[in-house]
């Protein structure tokens, strides 16, 4: 076919297919500003260097939002919504896989996806709220400033591999996202090259407001020796002051908060002052210290942003302790060896804050646990080979090998051995293989990383014997080169061509472990964020983790994103860049032939031509293309008979039918979808007609009714009509039967109105009369009522005078009798004093007679014999006592049966007045016998004292004595509880006495009522009744019956009063 003037978009339609052709149909498109082309499914850009804003804006989103792959010009917009759709429609997950050489520009491709991606599944804005796709967006700034960085080829190098997982609901929205990191190059923080820079942040720093200069103690990039190792400060139409605080706006939007950001510029104004620190020669043997005042004030300056103290910091870069089994011994370092510690501890912090800014974002951003599909954006450094390359380009060139088999398996070996699986005659298309350069890289235990990790497990080992130890493994191997000048140098011939590795820091650079001592430094710092980068170990999982080595965790880190990728369908974007000068309108042929042979686009394109470049399952096929050819269905047959009649009746040729799928020719598949665009469209007018015959029997039948609506309302109309005549004729009809019967009524009434005023004079002189009579009879009953009222008023009014008299007359009786009682009450009260005083003197003189008496120790045999008479003489007296107790016992039960019998509480209190006045003479009767005990004991002390020189079994008798005494004592006691026990059984009888005088009372209330008022008393005024004077049947009798039970019930009250009084007073004698 004809090439037209700005080349062809799918250079698999290219007639003449070899280099020179693919070269001008490239430099044709680049020309032209158009940086895209399709190779098949996979897109090949080409890096303008140059801003093309009208290339990447919403209207150009919105073109090719929903079209198929192939029917817009080449665009990453379009590998974008391929995938989206794909995902939407086939449920899949999708990985797209952006590779190229370092300044091709992969990681500006990546941003372009995601901005897609954020278009089709982004959520409507809400003021206040950060989506996910906004973070996503935003979080790109921050990882570029902390691991981008400008080298030879590139002013925006990725120094890390970055996949972004987009995570999408079932709707297709964005749900969540995840950034998962690998192999930053941390010896850039540290060492750098001419004309390259350090990381972005730095100079960002260097270049922010002067309070935050001030702040941290910073100035130009010049004046520090990690930055000013290169004489390039500044990029061409860059401005870090703008560039950081741009970077403070996106870490607002990814959720990093103020205090947070202050802690990571405080980190990194640290490590641009610790790179400062320079060491000279102590006076010890190998040893350092600082070595001037300016290294001092940044020695100064890096404890104060750390908040670690400065002596150990000091300590922690110019010592090592050494641990042996019988002591820790503390090893001063050189100043070479100080220096390496200085840049092992800058890479160290720096690599811990770069992580922590990825776990952060992740945190931010969130992941959604409920998502199923994803979209993954690949974005990882491309081929590098330098005049030095190091560890850092050994494990870059070792990702894109591995990227690199994994485009040769699912764009060569796939596509041909699925070939083979289905039984597909065509020509084998040879292309170049990398397995061999894996195994050599990764094989074990033979592979170049084995053998670096064996090599870091001996202390003695270096770069030389490392480089011997590969000479001496693969010296045969046809991928690996021994240099002849070069004694620990290696070459490896990649498929990009060959590198040449200086290994002098492999073993130190493959050490992924903390210096203790800067663990130890770190984790104890004043500042939370800077400990919490170097959280504490335990001592198990730190003698574990001593070593670790970073090629082994890498390998496995990308032996994780290989399985993520193999368990997608990939989308391949090729990033070319034109030329090395990174220059825009420059095309270089041979680079970018180079960059086609080593990425195999040019072999990509060859199968695809040469092939079968679309396949799909039978099921799929039938799926998608059964509306061609809906009779096909009906048949019974299988999926592949009915794929073979379908293709047949659409007359197609060159097509395949393998074991499960269908095989196509390239643009087989455009025509298929053309003709199903046709089917499809058919169909549609069909439907549309079919709606609109639809739509047009709805308006019809809405028209029939509407207008059988009008008919019956003016059919409504014109009976209405008739029925209002019909109504004025019934309505006059009506009126006129209405105004003769008032006629006939008024006649009617005005008879009627006569015959009622006779009617009525005749009742009202009737009812006159009447009237009068009535009248005459109320005021005779009313004359006769009052005269009955005041009859009873004045005989009531001498009733309750004569009451009066009577009530005071008893009141002041009993008042003069309570007054009586309580006199009484208080002379008992002193005697019953002055007994409990005289019991006390008598216990106590007790007491002091039982204290002389333990002083006695001896006594004659004639005092004992005297005391024995004694004790014979108080024993008489304890019986004498105890009949007195059996006769006060008696005696009480005679007063409880005399109390029985009283009538009157007048005669009760006399009693019991006498009965306490006995037992008073009784207690003074035991005082009596009590004081000639005491004067006898006086008489037995005198005669202890003359018998002290006793014997020691006179001794004794006295102590027996004694014990006895005491057992007197008890007597004693126990008669004066069996009188308080009688006392309170006269209680009792008190209590029982009471209620009987209270009934016997009651009982007597038939006798003459002015009698019983002089004899009872009450505490209370009693509440006349009310004189009833309209009554007929008032009987004097009733009243006074009625007055005389009020004074009854005050007599009850005041007789219960007395007894709780008499019973109180009786128990505070005792």
């Amino acid at each position: 076919m004809d090439v037209p003037e700005d080349g062809l978009d799918d250079m698999t339609k290219l007639s003449y297919f070899h280099e020179p052709g693919v070269l001008h149909n490239l430099a044709t498109r680049f020309a032209l500003n158009k940086v895209y082309t399709f190779t098949g499914n996979i897109l090949i850009a080409i890096n303008p260097f140059q801003s093309l804003e009208d290339l990447y804006n919403a209207s150009v989103m919105e073109k090719y939002k929903g079209r198929l792959l192939g029917d817009m010009s080449p665009h990453v917009f379009a590998i974008a919504d391929a995938s989206y759709r794909g995902m939407i429609d086939e449920r899949k997950n999708i990985s797209i896989l952006v590779s190229g050489e370092s300044g091709a520009g992969k990681t500006e491709t990546t941003k372009m996806i995601m901005r897609y991606l954020a278009f089709l599944g982004g959520h409507i804005f809400v003021e206040g709220r950060r989506t996910v796709e906004q973070q996503i967006l935003e979080s790109n700034p921050v990882l570029e400033a902390f691991g981008n960085a400008k080298t030879v080829r590139n002013d925006n190098s990725s120094r890390f591999g970055k996949f972004v997982e987009i995570q999408f609901d079932n709707r297709g929205r964005i749900s969540g996202a995840a950034i998962r990191t690998y192999l930053l190059e941390r010896s850039r923080v540290c060492q750098i090259s001419d004309p390259e820079r350090n990381y972005h942040s730095f100079y960002h720093l260097c270049a922010a407001p002067q309070e935050e200069i001030e702040k941290y103690k910073l100035g130009n990039p010049e004046s520090f020796h990690y930055l000013n190792q290169s004489n390039c400060y500044q990029l061409d139409g860059v401005n870090d002051a703008e560039e950081y605080l741009a970077i403070r706006r996106a870490m607002n939007v990814v959720g990093i908060s103020e205090d947070e950001q202050n802690s990571i510029f405080r980190v990194v104004a640290a490590i641009l002052h610790l790179g400062n620190i320079n060491f000279s020669k102590g006076e010890e043997t190998d040893s350092s210290v600082v070595t001037d005042e300016k290294s001092k004030f940044h020695l100064e300056m890096t404890a104060q942003l750390l908040k670690c103290d400065v002596r150990v910091l000091e300590d922690a870069l110019c010592k090592r302790l050494m641990v042996t089994p019988e002591e820790i011994i503390q090893r001063s370092l050189d100043p070479l060896g100080a220096a390496v510690s200085r840049d092992g501890l800058a890479k160290t912090i720096y690599s811990r804050l770069f992580d922590w800014l990825v776990d952060k974002i992740n945190i931010a951003i969130g992941q959604d646990p409920d998502s199923k599909y994803h979209i993954g954006v690949l974005d990882i450094y491309g081929f590098e080979s330098f005049e030095s390359n190091s560890f850092e380009q050994f494990c870059i060139n070792y990702t894109n090998e591995k990227l690199q088999q994994h485009f040769n398996q699912h764009v060569f070996k796939m596509e041909q051995e699925e070939y083979k699986n289905e039984d597909i005659e065509w020509s084998y298309v040879d292309f170049i293989d990398n397995q061999d350069i894996l195994d050599l890289i990764e094989k074990k235990p033979g592979g170049i990383i084995a053998l670096l990790d064996e090599a870091c497990m001996f202390p003695r080992s270096t770069g030389e014997t490392f480089s011997e130890k590969l000479y001496q493994s693969f010296k045969f191997h046809k991928h690996f080169i021994k240099p002849k000048l070069m004694r620990s140098d290696f070459t490896i011939i990649h498929y990009a061509g060959e590198v040449q590795y200086q290994s002098d820091q492999f073993l130190d650079k493959n050490k992924d472990y903390v210096v203790p001592e800067h663990q130890d430094l770190l984790s104890t710092s004043r500042c939370s964020f800077i400990a919490s980068l170097f959280p504490r170990l335990s001592e198990d999982l730190a003698k574990s983790a001593k070593f670790s080595s970073l090629g082994s965790r890498f390998k496995l880190q990308l032996q994780q994103l290989m399985d993520t990728l193999n368990s997608t369908e990939p989308h391949y974007i090729r990033c070319l860049k034109p030329n090395s000068k990174l220059r825009p309108f420059v095309f270089e042929n041979m680079s970018v032939m180079q960059q086609l042979r080593s990425g195999g686009v040019l072999e990509a394109i060859r199968i695809k031509c040469a092939g079968y470049p679309t396949h799909k399952t039978f099921a799929e096929f039938i799926k998608r293309f059964r509306i061609l050819a809906p009779d096909v269905l009906k048949q019974e047959c299988d999926d592949r008979d009915a794929c073979i009649m379908m293709l047949e009746k659409l007359a197609l040729r060159g097509f395949r039918i393998g074991k499960t799928q269908v095989f196509l020719r390239a643009g087989q598949m455009a025509e298929l979808d053309s003709l199903r665009l046709q089917a499809l469209g058919s169909s549609a007018k069909i439907i549309q007609r079919q709606m609109r015959t639809n739509i047009a029997r709805r308006q019809y039948i809405s028209l029939r009714k509407s207008s059988i609506h009008i008919q019956s309302f003016w059919r409504g109309k014109l009976a209405g009509k008739l029925y209002e005549h019909m109504k004025r004729e019934n309505a006059a009809t009506k009126v006129q039967t209405v105004f003769r019967g008032y006629s006939s009524r008024n006649a009617y009434s005005k008879m009627k109105v006569i015959a009622i005023t006779v009617q009525a004079l005749i009742r009202a002189t009737v009812a006159c009369n009447e009237f009068e009579h009535r009248k005459q009879t109320k005021a005779a009953t009313t004359i006769q009522c009052n005269w009955r009222c005041h009859r009873d008023r004045l005989h009531y009014r001498q009733l309750k005078k004569a009451s009066i008299l009577l009530q005071g007359k008893r009141r002041k009786k009993v008042n003069i009798a309570e007054h009586e009682k309580r006199e009484m009450i208080r002379r008992e009260t002193n005697e019953k004093e002055k007994l409990e005083k005289q019991v006390e003197e008598l216990t106590l003189s007790l007491q002091m007679e039982k204290m002389a008496r333990t002083k006695l120790e001896e006594e004659k045999a004639q005092d004992v014999e005297r005391l024995h008479h004694s004790l014979n003489a108080m024993r008489a007296k304890v019986d004498e006592a105890t009949a007195l107790l059996y006769n006060e016992r008696e005696i009480a039960q005679n007063i409880i049966q005399d109390a029985r019998q009283l009538m009157t509480p007048v005669r009760d209190s006399v009693q019991n007045a006498e009965k306490i006045q006995i037992l008073t003479t009784e207690v003074e009767n035991l005082k009596v016998l009590l004081w000639r005990e005491r004067e006898r004991a006086d008489d037995f002390e005198s005669l202890y004292m003359k018998a002290q020189e006793s014997s020691e079994e006179q001794n004794k008798k006295l102590l027996e004595t004694q014990g006895r005494v005491d057992q007197l004592q008890v007597y004693l006691n126990r008669m004066m509880s069996s009188v308080s026990d009688q006392v309170s059984e006269l209680k009792c009888f008190l209590c029982s006495s009471s209620s009987t005088h209270t009934s016997i009372t009651r009982d007597h209330q038939d006798n003459d009522a002015i009698d019983l008022m002089e004899t009872s008393s009450s505490d209370s005024d009693f509440t006349f009744p009310a004189p009833i004077s309209t009554s007929d049947s008032f009987q004097y009798t009733d009243g006074l019956q009625l007055m005389v039970q009020d004074i009854s019930t005050g007599e009850d009250l005041g007789l219960e009063k007395s007894e709780t009084e008499k019973e109180r007073a009786f128990d505070d004698f005792f």
